[in-house]
């Protein structure tokens, strides 16, 4: 069995002309967004588990929210792949659960082929977590939702 959670950062300042999309930083409504489902988060989240997070500011902040050692990569900027973040996650070849701190669109599409859905990709709020786990039921391999969970309502 394996947890691949999946953290939108939160709200940041709105990009600049000319500005590095990499530096900016949450707002303080997104620095209490983090903080909310950090909270959330540090309740549910398992022992041992690997946290990811793109090199962005606004990832980084979020991912700090939480506490924990986590290792920024690459992979995971904006314009990174599904197959790069699966990839970069061991999905679903792993033990136990990894959270990977990112952006849209990648994060949708990640979820949208996990589950089967139609559309290339699924909307993902700004500081929201997707709770996917892998599972075998007789020699088939599933995906299950395990909780969507947003910073408004925890």
């Amino acid at each position: 069995m394996m947890d691949l959670i999946l953290w939108r950062h939160a709200e940041a300042e709105e990009a600049q002309d000319g500005s590095d999309d990499l530096t900016r930083a949450l707002t303080p409504r997104g620095e209490k967004q983090a903080a909310r489902m950090a909270a959330w988060l540090d309740r549910q989240l398992p022992e041992g588990l690997r946290v990811l997070a793109s090199p962005s500011r606004r990832t980084e902040q979020t991912a700090d929210a939480l506490g924990r050692k986590f290792k920024m990569r690459a992979e995971l900027l904006p314009g990174g792949t599904t197959e790069d973040l699966l990839e970069l996650a061991q999905w679903p070849r792993a033990r136990g659960a990894v959270l990977i701190v990112g952006h849209q669109p990648v994060l949708g599409q990640t979820i949208a082929q996990l589950l089967g859905m139609q559309a290339p990709e699924c909307a993902v709020r700004k500081g929201a977590v997707w709770w996917l786990r892998q599972r075998q039921r007789m020699d088939e391999s599933q995906t299950v939702l395990m909780a969507v969970q947003s910073p408004e309502f925890v």
